[in-house]
């Protein structure tokens, strides 16, 4: 079930969330980005540089508000400041004559944000019920023009007083509004019949929210050896692709024998038929298979202080030396590797790590990295590009008990990553960094030592830090070192994410609640009003708001400025499915709106998989290479749940691209409207479906009228617009280009 509610204020009823694709973004909920950069010359004026004639604002409550601020103003010479001194506070604008909105279409106004959240409602007397209310949350630091529709607000037929309230139980700090107006009917175009009203209004404004997209979004994770991953590669343009999991936590270099941990039995396993070594081991074929296909690897070097021994068939945990266990590895032909678990489920403890493993330093990492600048460069010269220091070390005291049986502190992981960061840095000071590499929630809060001893209430360890979340103390610890030493050993902040709501990660598409399920689950990347649909919300932490980019954002801004973002490992299941490729096409448009820095796909899909179809409709729609644009611009849905919209302008040439994501149960009608762009041509169309799920259809080109294209998109689809740019339009992308090969 949906988790969108209203809510009950002692003024009135608020909440009613309906537009979320920038609600974290560019912080708008449910109001449109201005269209039009000037008013009609009708349009009747509430304030400009002062209220007009019979407008006040003493129905306000619990504000403070300045009408002839001066230090920060949009234009003329003051705006409206405003201080919110009380949760739910409102500034209310109140005329004496009530306006018949008949020749009215929506409320404007440009606003100066606190980062806080707002609602927006009108009354059509003094003391009359509120009209439908909006949220929004205007970017902090900027000027936002907004426009929202009457029909919006509930088509008021009269208006008495136009209301901004604060959408929060606490006081907020000023804000700003300038250039308040009611925008005026324009003429409808000459029509021999009616036209039906839109499903769902879609608006892009060129100008705003521009940030360029990273394009290292677009990475996998995935080592197999096979053919087709470097065709997959090539064919979908994949950026950058990972050596990771936990397998490759205890990965020897010099032998190419790595330990499979508890994923297989925690046995040792040679990881190719190699005899030259280290030249022709595993990892230099990977890395080779990604240099031929234009791609950066990332690699995951090993931190626990372990790595593989020189024994290709060893076991963790032997039955003929530590007796029968619940399961084995017979099916593989090792009946001696069991489970390390006595049949009663009980674990097997005292073993020795040395049976499968050596014991390593810094240096062990040092010369392996050595090695690799030697044989391919450094990272700034097309060498590795990314390293993590290991793979979610959080799940040590599980993945691989067998030599880290005891879960880590915060103090022993800083220390790990000291060391180790360190030792990559001096060999290899060009490449960047990744960590701390945890699996998921629990672990962004806590340490492992507490896990392990399901310690939640009391956290001995966390306690033992002033009760700061690991994931912000990280980020302190990192900064303090580069304080210390003057070299950054932390390049990126890297935190895992699966989605925990059932049947999701994973998984196959599953029954039709569960892909339901899934494509509202993406929200938890980014929506503050979004409960999990998980045990997240019984966890503790946060009520169940997961909100992953605006948290990490919020994390690394308030502990370690200038720190990039990276999920290392995602996925949201349903690969060969429809539903899981409008997840999974979801997904990659939210991290490129909100600003992550680097994402690899774990499990990623087969070629010809319809997850893979996601893929191409960002990097290689039209089968030549095209991709869409790499600065994204603002985009709002009046229903983001049912129709997502992601716009993005292509530095190459100028063009906008847009892509709509139908994730609704019916076909949907919309009107798009464009600003500050000026196209030279229809738009082109290119779409995915469950009509055609073996290739994206190129279809008919969509007229523009007067910036407003009106098309109607297809249940289960994902549709592409590109459109080219004409001599007008703004053309300020910032490009962040692949090194190809």
């Amino acid at each position: 079930m949906s988790h969108d509610s209203f809510r009950w204020t002692p003024f009135r009823w608020t909440g009613l969330i309906c537009g979320l694709a920038l609600l974290l973004f560019m912080g708008i909920s449910c109001a449109n980005i201005a269209s039009q950069a000037t008013p009609h010359a009708t349009d009747l004026r509430i304030y400009d540089d002062a209220l007009a004639t019979d407008w006040v604002e003493d129905w306000s409550w619990d504000s403070t508000i300045d009408l002839a601020a001066t230090n920060i103003i949009h234009s003329g010479s003051a705006a409206i400041a405003t201080t919110y001194n009380a949760g739910w506070a409102g500034l209310s604008l109140r005329t004496a004559t009530p306006i018949a909105t008949g020749g009215y279409n929506a409320v404007a106004f440009w606003v100066y944000g606190n980062g806080a959240p707002l609602s927006l409602y009108t009354q059509s007397s003094d003391d009359g019920a509120a009209g439908t209310a909006y949220a929004l949350t205007p970017p902090a630091g900027a000027w936002t023009e907004v426009t929202v529709s009457l029909t919006e607000l509930g088509s008021p037929p009269q208006i008495a007083r136009i209301n901004w309230q604060n959408e929060s139980p606490d006081p907020q700090s000023v804000y700003y509004l300038d250039e308040i107006r009611l925008i005026a009917n324009a003429a409808p175009p000459p029509s021999s019949s009616p036209s039906p009203s839109p499903d769902i209004t879609l608006h892009v404004d060129v100008a705003a929210a521009r940030k360029p997209i990273s394009p290292y979004i677009y990475g996998m994770n995935e080592y197999s050896m096979s053919g087709d991953v470097v065709a997959l590669m090539e064919e979908l343009a994949i950026p950058v692709r990972r050596w990771g999991g936990n397998a490759t936590s205890r990965y020897n270099w010099q032998t190419d024998i790595s330990n499979h941990a508890s994923d297989w039995f925690f046995g040792n396993v040679k990881q190719s038929d190699a005899t030259d070594l280290p030249d022709d081991s595993a990892v230099n074929r990977f890395i080779d298979q990604n240099r031929q296909a234009g791609t950066y690897s990332f690699l995951v070097l090993p931190m626990s202080g372990y790595v593989s021994n020189d024994n290709g068939l060893a076991c963790g945990f032997s039955v003929q030396k530590y007796g029968p266990q619940q399961a084995t590895a017979a099916s593989d032909s090792r009946p001696d590797c069991g489970n390390g678990k006595y049949a009663d489920g009980s674990y097997i403890t005292g073993n020795n790590p040395l049976e499968t493993s050596i014991a390593i330093d810094p240096n062990f990492v040092a010369d392996w990295v050595s090695y690799l600048v030697g044989r391919y460069g450094r990272a700034d010269a097309g060498g590795i590009r990314f390293y993590n220091p290991d793979n979610e070390p959080d799940l040590w005291f599980e993945t691989h008990r067998d030599v880290r049986p005891i879960g880590y502190t915060y103090d022993e992981i800083r220390d790990l990553t000291y060391q180790y960061a360190a030792a990559i840095k001096a060999v290899d000071p060009s490449a960047a960094i990744l960590g701390p590499v945890v699996h998921g929630w629990t672990y962004y809060w806590h340490s492992p030592y507490d896990g392990q001893r399901q310690d939640w209430a009391d956290p001995d360890d966390r306690n033992a830090h002033g009760g700061t979340p690991f994931i912000a103390w990280y980020l302190q610890q990192m900064a303090a070192y580069e304080a210390d030493h003057g070299v950054r050993i932390l390049d990126y902040l890297d935190m895992h994410y699966y989605p925990q709501a059932n049947g999701v990660a994973l998984g196959d598409a599953g029954d039709a609640a569960t892909q339901a399920r899934r494509l509202r689950s993406t929200r938890s990347l980014w929506d503050p009003t979004y409960v999990d649909e998980s045990w997240i919300p019984d966890a503790g932490p946060a009520g169940g708001i997961v909100q992953l980019i605006p948290r990490m954002r919020d994390w690394v801004a308030q502990n370690y400025p200038g720190t990039k973002l990276a999920i290392g490992e995602y996925n949201w299941g349903g690969l060969e499915h429809i539903n899981g490729a409008l997840a999974q096409a979801d997904v990659l448009g939210i991290f490129g709106r909100e600003g992550v820095d680097l994402a690899t796909m774990w499990q990623p899909p087969q070629l010809n998989q319809p997850a893979a179809f996601a893929f191409r409709i960002y990097r290689n729609y039209d089968g030549a290479g095209s991709q869409f644009g790499d600065t994204s611009v603002a985009a709002t849905s009046s229903d983001q749940a049912r129709l997502s919209l992601y716009a993005a302008q292509r530095s190459s040439d100028g063009a906008l691209t847009l892509v709509i994501i139908n994730k609704g149960d019916s076909d949907l009608s919309a009107q798009l409207t464009l600003a500050n762009f000026t196209a030279s041509a229809p738009a082109q169309l290119y779409r995915y479906s469950d009509a055609n799920l073996t290739a994206i259809v190129h279809g008919a080109e969509q007229p523009i009228t007067t910036g407003i294209i009106s098309a109607t998109y297809p249940t289960n689809s994902i549709t592409l617009l590109v459109i080219p740019q004409g001599t007008q339009a703004l053309n300020a992308g910032v490009h962040l280009p692949l090194m190809r090969r």
